[in-house]
């Protein structure tokens, strides 16, 4: 059990602070490494979260991230970090071949785990995983951070208060072009827009239609085109819902788009600016004529609300966080797996 796990009243009391570390050093650890260390420099954050220690293969790399960032401590082998009782929670930014196994390795050592989305490479792997997290009874929570916003409940807010009608129809978008980056066509590292920038929006659909408005999936139609080494280069996903809503998620790792997402209602319909880090929340009417914008809170990047809800979480001793329990985590994989099973794609690892 990690240090302060249930433990909030001892852990106040105590004057001590959350030691985060950080698994891999690659360019997403760089993001989080600048969110703990703002972190620690913001009222709101500072007396309770301390970016503390990073670990890579190579004690070089970790050392010179340390460095960089002001950490405490550098280790040249994951085991080694998840050997340190200081170490209260683990962000894990490896790719997502390797989070389960590095998440179990966390938890077996009484870590609690930020795991980066995608949670793992299937549904297999993420329920692996949590099982061992009820065994264990260590924190094990997503990081996909658009969960975690507080633009989640103002989309809510909007949608929920019938201002734009009764919600029928819904599109989500997130493109980048990638170039240089192995692990994004690599079938062994899970690899393909899907898994990296597709659960964006099929996230966001969840949260603005799906789940969070009490509707179930009753099925879907998909289609991609496949990378030269087979991983899919760019997806379209049409999700049919039981009450006959209909919502479009599209992702391509081979050009740029808006990244919008739209919530489409018989009264008119909302616009959000980036679903990947929502900027702006826009209102139309049925003439398509502005009624309202609605301002996203400022923030650090952005990261900061899912490591507070992480630690809130551990301290209150539970498994999972409200903002992303695991059978939301455990719906969007059986789902990717139920995408990718429709276009015949499986990872090395799986067969």
């Amino acid at each position: 059990m990690s240090r302060f796990n249930g433990k909030r009243a001892e852990f106040e009391a105590s004057g001590e602070k959350i030691n985060v570390a950080i698994l891999g050093a690659g360019r997403i650890a760089h993001t989080m490494a600048d969110t703990l260390t703002q972190m620690a420099e913001d009222s709101l954050y500072s007396s309770w979260i301390h970016p503390y220690a990073v670990a890579a293969r190579d004690i070089t790399r970790a050392q010179a991230f340390a460095d960089q960032w002001h950490f405490d401590k550098a280790y040249g082998s994951y085991e080694e970090l998840v050997a340190d009782p200081d170490v209260d929670l683990v962000y894990i930014a490896t790719p997502h071949s390797l989070h389960a196994e590095q998440a179990i390795l966390c938890m077996k050592a009484g870590k609690n785990v930020l795991a980066e989305k995608s949670f793992t490479a299937n549904a297999g792997q993420a329920r692996e995983a949590l099982a061992v997290a009820e065994e264990t009874g260590m924190l094990c929570t997503e990081a996909i951070w658009t969960r975690y916003m507080p633009s989640r409940k103002l989309i809510n807010e909007v949608i929920e208060s019938g201002e734009i009608g009764e919600v029928k129809a819904a599109s989500a978008n997130l493109c980048y072009p990638v170039s240089g980056k192995a692990r994004m066509t690599d079938p062994a590292c899970a690899g393909g827009a899907l898994l990296d920038v597709g659960v964006y929006p099929l996230n966001f659909l969840d949260m603005a239609v799906g789940a969070d408005h009490g509707r179930t999936l009753d099925h879907f139609d998909t289609s991609m085109v496949p990378a030269e080494t087979g991983v899919d280069a760019q997806n379209s996903t049409t999700l049919y819902y039981s009450d006959g809503t209909m919502a479009v998620s599209t992702s391509s790792m081979l050009v740029s788009s808006d990244r919008g997402g739209y919530v489409w209602g018989t009264e008119g319909y909302l616009v959000v600016t980036n679903i990947n880090n929502p900027e702006s929340i826009d209102i139309y009417d049925n003439a398509h004529k502005p009624v309202r914008s609605i301002a996203v809170p400022l923030q650090l990047t952005g990261y900061e609300y899912e490591v507070a809800d992480a630690a809130n979480a551990l301290l209150d001793g539970k498994i999972e966080c409200e903002a992303m329990p695991h059978a939301d985590t455990i719906r969007i994989m059986e789902l990717m797996d139920a995408i990718r099973d429709r276009w015949g794609l499986k990872f090395p690892f799986e067969s």
